[in-house]
Parts: structure tokens; sequence; C-alpha cells
């Protein structure tokens, strides 16, 4: 049986994942892309998000790359798939990351307004969820025939899943930025309560890599 992971999810220290005023030009908000600055050198992220051939080892890299092993689906937010809100615009936007995403599986993506799936080169198929989080797991977990499903964000939909129990392990990338406001990951949750610990912490060059597990 597969597990439910979040993986290399970056936040700063005062625990938020995004700054505010998110928007197409800043889809991370104020000092947002801070949070990222451990993974874009990583030889993960140069090969597998741009294409390249070369990149930086060591642990960064190894958390980073942890992250795409034994994932057969993933769920994301719909913030994590377009900027826009409200019922589907026809403006063509397939997504962040261009034609060929770097996923490489089926997605399922929480929204409320349906829309049809989209096909999408390198094996990627986003599926549109609007029956909720838990249904969005179970097609998730169908898809991924027995491997991982992984929650790739945002904050607002890992606390979804936390606060329902329903993640197994969390990898955190806490980067060495506070933004004061923002994408909030622990607000109104109490971890301990939920029956989670921290398990591990692992000092990277750009990041301290904190591991968050599911005891009960």
């Amino acid at each position: 049986m597969g597990k439910v992971r979040v993986d290399s999810f970056a936040v700063s220290i005062d625990g938020f994942a995004a700054g505010a005023g998110q928007s197409l030009d800043a889809p991370l908000g104020a000092g947002g892309t801070a949070l990222h600055d451990w993974f874009r050198p990583t030889r993960t992220f140069q090969r597998n998000v741009l294409g390249h051939t070369e990149g930086e080892s060591g642990v960064d890299d190894d958390f980073a790359a942890r992250g795409f092993d034994g994932v057969g689906a993933w769920i994301l937010g719909r913030n994590m798939f377009s900027p826009s809100r409200g019922a589907w615009p026809d403006d063509g936007w397939r997504g962040w990351w261009g034609d060929e995403p770097p996923y490489r599986c089926e997605v399922f993506v929480l929204t409320h307004h349906a829309r049809p799936p989209l096909e999408m080169a390198g094996g990627t198929t986003f599926h549109f969820v609007t029956e909720g989080h838990e249904a969005a797991l179970r097609l998730a977990k169908q898809a991924a025939g027995g491997a991982d499903v992984r929650i790739g964000g945002g904050a607002t939909t890992v606390r979804q899943y936390l606060q329902s129990g329903l993640i197994d392990s969390l990898h955190l990338a806490i980067a060495p930025v506070l933004l004061g406001q923002g994408e909030s990951l622990f607000a109104g949750l109490d971890l301990p309560a939920l029956g989670y610990q921290a398990s591990r912490g692992v000092p990277g060059t750009r990041a301290l890599h904190v591991l968050i597990e599911r005891t009960a």
C-alpha cells in the first residue's frame, strides 16, 4: 500500500509557504521565490524541470530527488495549476509548467468548477476534481496503483489533508527567510493533537530539512 506524502514543501522560518499579494506575475507573492532558492540549483530541479544535464548534488539534492521517487500520482490545489479564480476562463491556460510538466503521471487538481481532463506531453494528465479532497485522494490512490501519492500544495491543500489525518509523512524545507505575512502552513493546526511528530532534522546547504510523520 502506497503512502500519502508531502515532499520538498518550502516554508519560511515564520511558517509561510507564499508571500502576500500573489498574482500572475508573482505566483508566490512578495518574497516567495526566495523560499525555493534551495531547490533551483539542485541536479533534480535542473534535470527534471528544466531538462538540463548539470546541477548541484549534496543534501538538498538528495531530498529533492527523494520527492520524485516512488510517486504514482499527484494532488494539487487549484492555485498550483492556474492563477484564475471562479469559473474556468477560455484563455488557453495549460498550467505553470509549459507543454511538458514535470509530474509525468496522473495529477488531480482540487477545484469547485468542473472541466474535462487535460492531457499533456510527457505523460502528465490533469484531472479536475470537484467532489473534495477525500474524493481526490481516492482517485489518486487508484491511479497510483500501489505507489505513493504526493500532495504538491499549496498551503491550504496541505492543511486540509493534515487536518483530516490523511498525510503519512511531510518533508519541510525551511528556508532562511522571514516573510511576515502570506499563506501560513500551520494556521489552525495542532499537529501533535492530530497525531504528528517531528522525527528528523537535517541541515542542507540552503535549507533545513525537517521530517514530520503521522504516528497515530
